[in-house]
């Protein structure tokens, strides 16, 4: 006989689906890179068909860009709106991205998908296109903007906006590919919280007056 639980977890399979198939398709990415994963092979790993996975994604590009949407865009959201509401210094709330940054590196799999666009942009440069304009053509925009209204307000320094936000961020890139692909193979643990706090520690007392 079958229980409850069952019957629920059934009814909830198709709309569990594109999430089912985006970690099937992360997993096989790393495991064996883009190119030489198959969507028969992510659809096997997701319990699907082979016919069934076209249902959901045409191809393994947009399977990519689907993975970049759902891991990171949702990410730029929060924070566009944190940046938004906040009123009153900018150091506090560069303090605060900086950690919620730091949280997604750790707990969510964003280590794994920026070192797969790092290593396939330049075969698959559709791929590296695509992050540059909907991640990277995003975040560093909201980021400059905090700098640029610390300068106006006389909180910070005059300084290069464009070239403070690259500093800022960069040990967060440092982590991500840190625990990508150095820890696998033994590397220590970097703790990116903690890189996070120091980063944000080095950049707020460099912008003081």
């Amino acid at each position: 006989m079958t229980d409850q639980s069952e019957i629920t977890a059934r009814k909830r399979r198709p709309e569990a689906r594109p999430s089912e198939i985006l970690e099937a398709a992360l997993d096989l990415f790393t495991e064996r890179g883009f190119n030489a994963t198959r969507l028969a092979d992510v659809a096997s790993r997701a319990g699907l068909s082979k016919a069934a996975i076209y249902l959901y994604f045409n191809d393994k590009t947009s399977l990519l860009t689907a993975l970049v949407q759902a891991t990171v865009g949702a990410n730029i959201s929060l924070a566009s709106d944190m940046i938004s509401k906040h009123q009153g210094p900018v150091a506090p709330l560069l303090r605060q991205l900086l950690s919620f940054m730091a949280g997604r590196m750790e707990e969510t799999r964003m280590p794994d998908l920026i070192k797969l666009v790092i290593s396939e942009s330049r075969a698959h440069p559709e791929i590296g296109h695509f992050y540059l304009d909907n991640v990277i053509g995003k975040a560093l925009p909201l980021f400059q903007s905090l700098i640029e209204r610390g300068i106006a307000s006389g909180e910070f320094r005059e300084v290069d906006p464009r070239l403070t936000v690259k500093c800022l961020v960069g040990p967060m890139l440092l982590g991500a590919i840190w625990k990508s692909a150095f820890e696998p193979i033994g590397a220590d643990p970097i703790d990116i919280s903690a890189l996070a706090a120091h980063d944000a520690d080095l950049i707020i007392r460099a912008l003081r007056p």
